[in-house]
């Protein structure tokens, strides 16, 4: 293979609202920043790469401290500090990229941000459109067509399976109301990730949570599926790291069991605090690491501790530092899913490429795939058409699953097409 080889770079980007405010980690998003970069050979091949940014999920502290357009910023910066260190140079592979700016980014994040204990995601949610940029320059200057083909060898056994279909979930945050999730329910979603973790102190918290779940499992309670091995919708609650101890996180699960609703949770995502490194093998529901999982050793770590599956979020954390994580897991026989960032419909199809190719989790009959930005951005049609292959089947979501074809694996999601509008933007 050739190197991937880098001269100029250039970034831009274009924010989009939101139809409302987005609540979880105690907080809310109203706009998301779009953000593209260019990557340029001198034999004249060129990329556009796309991201988008979530201060709030990344590092709750600094969406706190600089507010939501500050946070943006600072990002965004992180984002050209990456593309200036990576002009004129030549690496092994995208990989070997990000492992080797990964260290400078995170660092110049912690100087602008003023927080020295800014989450490694941070900066790797800033990489994002630079990474897949360089994996699409990678592709051309090695005349590759096909995700497949693009995977390294020794990454593609844990990316092997080959789903016919994968559920799509959406999300039901705070504020989704009771007509919302009777809609989900009545147009076949059978997995719903559930935002736990409300606003307040810890007793606060979990008063509003056992409130929430008691009011989602009354209204789904009796809605059944084909594609569960118990035949009832699933839940997948998702703390976003808001539980302060595991007495607490107890107490949500014995109401859960009180309720009857826990057998019928599929998964809970990150229940803990980053920095509760405790065993959590004594707790019977499979957990998946998220933010926490930063990176392979991270995720490692996780999995040592009793965590029981990994939520893989490529277009939030990079392809590159997923093929990586998703191998440790695989080593491990850890299951996968991937998880959304209310990402746009190009992005909902580089995260498909992986959900794609990941075993089903335990209970389950078809993959995973979280998406919710059809929920939340307020110009969704709009952004649809953004995508070369935005109405292609695999993209129209029926009975809770998108239909994956032949023609998916064969044009992989349309990943390699460019994007007239985003490409106009430079």
């Amino acid at each position: 293979m050739k190197s991937l080889s880098i001269d100029k770079t250039a970034g831009v980007f274009e924010i989009e609202p939101l139809s409302h405010p987005y609540g979880f980690k105690g907080g809310q998003t109203t706009r998301l920043w779009q953000v593209l970069a260019k990557l340029e050979d001198r034999s004249g091949n060129s990329s556009v790469g796309i991201g988008v940014q979530n201060p709030l999920w990344s590092d709750q502290l600094v969406a706190s401290t600089w507010t939501e357009n500050g946070a943006n910023a600072l990002m965004y910066n992180l984002t050209n500090k990456a593309l200036r260190l990576i002009q004129g140079k030549t690496y092994d592979s995208p990989i070997h990229m990000v492992d080797s700016i990964l260290d400078d980014v995170h660092a110049y994040g912690i100087k602008i941000t003023e927080n020295k204990n800014l989450l490694k995601t941070f900066a790797l949610n800033a990489l994002v459109p630079v990474d897949n940029a360089a994996w699409l320059l990678y592709a051309k200057q090695n005349e590759i067509t096909s995700f497949d083909d693009l995977i390294p060898e020794i990454y593609k056994e844990s990316l092997s399976y080959k789903n016919g279909k994968v559920a799509s979930i959406p999300s039901v945050s705070y504020t989704t109301s009771e007509t919302e999730i009777d809609s989900l329910a009545k147009e076949g979603y059978f997995v719903l990730k559930i935002k736990i973790g409300a606003p307040g102190s810890q007793q606060e918290m979990l008063k509003k949570d056992m409130e929430r779940m008691t009011f989602v499992h009354e209204k789904l309670r009796s809605v059944k599926t084909e594609h569960s091995n118990s035949g009832k919708i699933r839940y997948y609650p998702d703390a976003n790291g808001r539980y302060e101890s595991k007495d607490t996180f107890n107490r949500f699960l014995d109401h859960c069991k009180k309720i009857g609703a826990y057998d019928q949770i599929l998964v809970i995502e990150e229940p803990f605090l980053e920095s509760l490194k405790e065993d959590v093998s004594d707790i019977d529901a499979r957990l998946a690491a998220d933010e926490s999982a930063h990176t392979d050793k991270d995720a490692l770590e996780r999995m040592e501790m009793g965590y029981s599956a990994i939520a893989l979020k490529p277009i939030a954390k990079t392809l590159s530092m997923t093929l990586k994580i998703a191998k440790s897991a695989y080593d491990r026989d850890v299951p996968c899913l991937c998880a959304d960032l209310t990402v746009n419909p190009v992005l909902i199809d580089w995260n498909k490429s992986v959900a794609a190719r990941l075993k089903p989790l335990p209970g389950l009959r078809v993959g995973l795939l979280e998406t919710n930005g059809h929920q939340n951005y307020s110009n969704w049609d709009t952004m649809i058409g953004y995508h070369p292959k935005g109405t292609e089947s695999w993209n129209e979501c029926v009975n809770g699953t998108f239909e994956l074809n032949e023609q998916f694996y064969k044009e992989s999601g349309g990943i390699f097409i460019p994007s007239n509008h985003y490409n106009s933007l430079f």
